[in-house]
């Protein structure tokens, strides 16, 4: 999006009608055309078009067995209006809610000039995607996302209610419509895969919204117990770059509370905190310079991975029958203070041969997270953030393949470098959030550990010229299985002027890498002006 010269170049403006939405499945992939072009036919700045976006992460794996197609939505998005539709499930694909897989494709386009814009698709309440748009170029552009949805498949076995709304506006300014087709593919069951999709998928919140006072009532027979949260900051405003606020103390055009940047997203069952999550810092393709994600976005953007936090330890109290609530919260919002939506699923699995498991929460330990601020004022601000939590729970239960014991250990860091001059016009900050959980299930671990990295550095010149160098990085653990997504750009335009006159440059890069036992992924992509110029795969 366009940037105007002011304090605050590297924030957002306030967008015209967006609301406060939040958007994060597995892994997505674009399924574009990716001609490369030789360095003689890249132009020296950006044109009129440049090529659709697409990410070097992998597709989705599919087995080999006979598939169905159904489409679940198909709309023109020019305002707030929802789409709303009927599913009805496939035949002729086996016996609905047993399919070997099940993968979401969500097809766009757009053209002129428009905004990113936040997203989700609901079928039968239960949010199965969330999702930003990419910002087009004024001859548009036309992208593709595809995510394994198999975990929905209970709800997707029968005739539901879909909702889809990705909010946008379309004036004589902001001409860009959202075309967008949404279809489901079902994989009869067979060729080796197997679906291990929980029996029942509870929504407690639907939409856009914050999961607050929500009740609960599981199976009397669940035995293991997840929730995911759809958690993260956004709508224009400074909680769509958080980790960007200041400490009241501290001058700078994001002001946040006493806890500065520290962003920590909690569940909570009947008060107690139940789960405890690190954030993914998201980089909407608006979001610090929009020629930066031009052609590949920031990890995450376009199919926005949940939160996800195991409450098995707490089972034996939910199994009660009597209704409980559930509350989700983002320690360090300032009280009173927008930004943040958390749409919520409870995911169940139910012991198939006893029709009341009972068990009990055995040990609990939870303290406030620690979080410390350091400011320094002078010619070059400067605010060092520090901040910990850590979770233990264990909880039994007595089901019908004996007494099951779970124990959650988690614990989320948060370091934070941020240094400004005070108009901003250089502003730099470096940031680095870890989240590691192991689930010990009767002596078994199973550990996934997380870690996301942000790098922005900004700089605005007597010419109004803009250049932001960044690098964003998503990487995991999770057991034998190693991913890591990293993104690196530098772009330039003029500031203050229209689209033509911007004479904006920009080259980027992203390679993804995956490594697990008999397994290795290695895609690069690069781009400059627009162009893509390097597709090259290893491994």
């Amino acid at each position: 999006m366009t940037r105007t010269r002011s304090t605050a170049p590297l924030r957002s403006l306030i967008r015209p009608g967006r609301t406060a939405t939040v958007l994060t499945g597995a892994l997505a992939a674009l399924s574009l055309s990716l001609g490369t072009a030789s360095a003689d036919t890249v132009p020296a700045e950006f044109g009129t078009d440049y090529h659709d976006p697409v990410t070097a992460a992998p597709a989705v794996s599919t087995p080999h067995t006979h598939s169905c197609s159904v489409t679940v939505a198909e709309a023109q998005f020019k305002d707030f209006t929802p789409y709303t539709g009927t599913y009805t499930p496939p035949t002729g694909c086996g016996t609905p809610g047993r399919w070997s897989k099940v993968v979401l494709r969500m097809d766009g386009s757009v053209k002129g000039r428009q905004f990113d814009r936040l997203g989700y698709v609901d079928i039968g309440g239960v949010q199965v995607f969330r999702t930003s748009t990419p910002e087009p170029s004024q001859d548009g552009i036309n992208w593709s996302v595809e995510k394994d949805v198999t975990e929905y498949e209970k709800t997707l076995s029968s005739a539901q209610p879909v909702d889809m709304l990705i909010g946008n506006v379309v004036n004589d300014t902001y001409t860009g419509v959202l075309d967008v087709k949404v279809t489901l593919t079902f994989y009869a069951p067979g060729g080796g895969h197997t679906s291990s999709a929980p029996d029942q998928v509870i929504p407690l919140s639907d939409g856009d919204s914050v999961t607050t006072g929500a009740s609960l009532t599981t199976p009397r027979n669940s035995e293991r117990i997840l929730a995911e949260v759809y958690a993260t900051g956004s709508g224009g405003g400074c909680e769509e770059f958080w980790y960007s606020a200041v400490t009241p103390s501290a001058s700078y055009s994001c002001q946040g509370g006493d806890k500065g940047p520290y962003r920590e997203v909690q569940v909570s069952i009947d008060g107690r905190v139940a789960g405890i999550a690190s954030p993914y810092p998201n980089v909407w393709t608006g979001g610090w310079s929009p020629y930066l994600w031009s052609v590949i976005p920031s990890p995450n953007t376009f199919d926005v991975r949940p939160l996800e936090f195991d409450l098995t330890p707490f089972a034996g109290l939910l199994n009660d029958g009597r209704p409980h609530t559930v509350d989700v919260s983002v320690v360090g919002l300032p009280a009173g203070q927008t930004g943040w939506s958390a749409p919520t699923n409870i995911l169940v699995w139910q012991d198939a041969h006893k029709s009341v498991v009972t068990g009990a929460v055995t040990s609990y330990k939870q303290a406030d997270p620690a979080v410390s601020n350091t400011y320094t004022d002078g010619s070059l601000r400067h605010l060092v953030t520090e901040g910990e939590d850590r979770l233990t729970v264990s909880g039994y239960l007595d089901t019908s393949h004996g007494r099951v014991t779970t124990t959650v250990e988690r614990t989320v860091t948060t370091a934070i470098d941020h240094q400004w001059t005070p108009d901003e016009n250089t502003d730099d900050q470096t940031g680095t959030w870890t989240d590691h959980q192991a689930v010990i299930t009767n002596g078994h671990a199973s550990r996934t550990n997380r870690t996301y990295t942000l790098d922005g550095r900004s700089t605005i010149d007597s010419a109004d010229r803009l250049r932001v160098i960044m690098s964003v990085g998503d990487h995991a653990l999770l057991d034998a299985t190693r991913i890591d997504d990293t993104y690196q750009g530098d772009a330039t335009f003029t500031l203050g002027v229209p689209r033509e006159d911007r004479h904006a440059v920009a080259t980027t890069s992203e390679r993804y890498l995956l490594r697990a036992p008999g397994t290795c992924y290695d895609h690069t992509l690069a781009t400059e002006q627009g162009v893509l110029t390097k597709d090259v795969r290893g491994c």
